[in-house]
């Protein structure tokens, strides 16, 4: 796999010609199809566009049937490619539908969100939501390509740049203190975006490289996911009231940094100076105590726990992080209560 982060118009045609493959598939939703295959169609030979509906809320098995049934329709045989044009959703399920569809085909991610670029489409995580559990059922395969172009951050509305930037965060808090120290004073206008990019994906690229399919150093990626996954799904079927991904990791990131200081793995200036940022660039999800037990129940599915025993990914010191770390209900109950009382 290789990802490159440059404009699609040098990296794609190049990525194709040496791909050489039988058949183009495009996997787009509703939005990438309006903003972005606009930018993309004129690059490619022919092809097939797939399109589907948007959001997490598709993220299931059924739509996989429509993009396997559209494949199997246009006789796409084993040395097809698929393109993976949209976010972090597209992606997985793009993915997924590809390393899957007999028995694997050929695919690269195109991602279109800052959260995709700088994450979901890194890494070779695929999979698709079940019983309203995110990402539930799935593999580790690698596209054969990550292709990056910074430009696609101009469609974005400013939430969704927001919802990503959440990850950059904590890549620099599990990673790289200097970029958190200096990242911190900066306001979203601020910042870099194609730097940006390309300094979380050095980050999870190192990360992966040594550990692949998460069995050991790679859950560090997941600090602020155990919660915060749990509070996203948590407000998953809430149409008026639903969160983005990054809006959901970064009240995660707070309730897990105030585990970490609980434990004396963090300073309580590291905590203030974290939970500080996180509040004043995404505000305060509106929890209540009544929330609580669903979203602890949440926590029991997490992939990352063992033997019933929810284990976290928790920084360690600035820049560093731990992982398999145990952590009762009683403490992710607490974390609750301080992130809902701070």
């Amino acid at each position: 796999m290789s990802t490159t982060i440059a404009p699609l118009a040098e990296s794609l045609p190049l990525f194709i010609e040496q791909q050489h493959p039988s058949a183009i598939a495009v996997l787009v939703d509703n939005h990438t199809a309006r903003h972005c295959y606009p930018l993309v169609k004129s690059l490619l030979p022919k092809h097939m566009l797939i399109r589907i509906p948007a959001g997490e809320t598709h993220k299931h098995l059924g739509t996989c049937e429509t993009i396997w049934a559209a494949l199997t329709k246009a006789n796409v045989d084993r040395h097809g490619l698929v393109l993976n044009l949209g976010g972090g959703v597209i992606g997985d399920m793009g993915g997924f539908c590809a390393a899957t569809y007999k028995r694997g085909i050929a695919f690269a991610q195109l991602p279109t969100t800052l959260l995709s670029q700088v994450d979901a489409s890194v890494g070779g995580k695929l999979g698709i939501d079940f019983q309203g559990l995110k990402n539930h059922i799935g593999v580790f395969q690698l596209p054969d390509a990550v292709l990056i172009d910074p430009a696609f951050l101009q469609t974005l509305p400013p939430r969704e740049l927001r919802s990503g930037f959440a990850e950059v965060i904590k890549h620099c808090l599990i990673a790289d203190a200097n970029e958190w120290d200096r990242l911190r004073h900066y306001d979203l206008d601020d910042i870099d975006w194609a730097t940006t990019v390309a300094h979380s994906v050095t980050i999870k690229e190192q990360v992966v490289a040594q550990d692949p399919t998460e069995k050991g150093l790679r859950k560090i990626l997941n600090f602020g996911h155990t919660l915060g996954h749990a509070v996203e799904t948590h407000f998953l079927h809430r149409p008026k009231g639903r969160l983005l991904h990054g809006e959901a990791i970064a009240a995660g990131m707070i309730m897990e940094a105030y585990i970490a200081f609980r434990k004396g793995m963090i300073t309580d200036l590291h905590l203030e100076a974290t939970e500080e940022y996180l509040f004043a660039v995404y505000g305060r999800v509106p929890l209540t105590e009544r929330d609580f037990d669903p979203i602890l129940a949440h926590t029991l599915q997490d992939k990352k726990n063992r033997a019933g025993q929810v284990r976290m990914a928790l920084i360690d010191g600035p820049g560093r992080c731990a992982y398999d770390i145990p952590v009762s209900k009683s403490a992710m109950r607490e974390a609750l209560e301080y992130y809902v009382g701070n």
